[in-house]
């Protein structure tokens, strides 16, 4: 009885062994930051906690764009993750690229990531107020209608809590600190755990 009982116990642990992806920026690498004080290493060491064999992959690369995103997957798939969460947009965002071209390039990861049985988490990001109130909606609603065509899960912004508040940023204004990355892992691992 007790071999069953632990037997059962090692099946569930790897049932729930999950690589995570997280392909991203500046934002997900932790710029300036230790690989360990990003919000990508934060995640992993609480579900480490409960599911021992997790195994996080911090794909994030300061400077990234959507387009980079497409080039890099391919690299990334030969970990086979689980899950990928998709940070992506916001340096398009911030370079004024075209929207239909960001688009494009997040619905290439999204499907290539459905053709290998990969969950997907979506992560959306805001633009600042001077970019103007046309682009800012248009932006917003790329996530919105990425994540409604399809069907997958959609954090509506990266930095919930965190965007604009000095104690929680670098000087720079735009980057987390190690208090705002603590936030964002918190804020990420909530809309992670129904994709475990």
């Amino acid at each position: 009885m007790k071999l069953v009982t632990l037997l059962m116990i090692l099946m569930s642990f790897a049932a729930h062994a999950k690589t995570i992806l997280f392909l991203g920026d500046s934002l997900t690498e932790g710029y300036q930051l230790s690989r360990e004080e990003a919000f990508p290493a934060l995640i992993e060491q609480e579900l480490k906690k409960v599911f021992p064999s997790t195994k996080v992959i911090n794909g994030g690369v300061s400077g990234a764009t959507t387009a980079s995103g497409v080039k890099r997957l391919g690299w990334y798939l030969k970990s086979k993750p689980d899950i990928i969460v998709l940070a992506l947009g916001s340096n398009d965002g911030l370079r004024g690229l075209r929207l239909e071209q960001s688009e494009k390039n997040l619905s290439e990861v999204i499907e290539k990531a459905k053709a290998s049985d990969i969950k997907i988490l979506l992560v959306g990001m805001k633009m600042p107020t001077n970019y103007g109130e046309t682009y800012r909606k248009s932006f917003e609603k790329l996530f919105v209608s990425l994540a409604k065509k399809y069907k997958i899960p959609l954090l509506p912004f990266l930095l919930e809590g965190v965007g604009g508040k000095p104690k929680l940023n670098l000087p720079d204004g735009i980057h987390p600190n190690t208090a705002g990355h603590k936030i964002m892992a918190q804020t990420v691992l909530k809309a992670l755990r129904p994709l475990l």
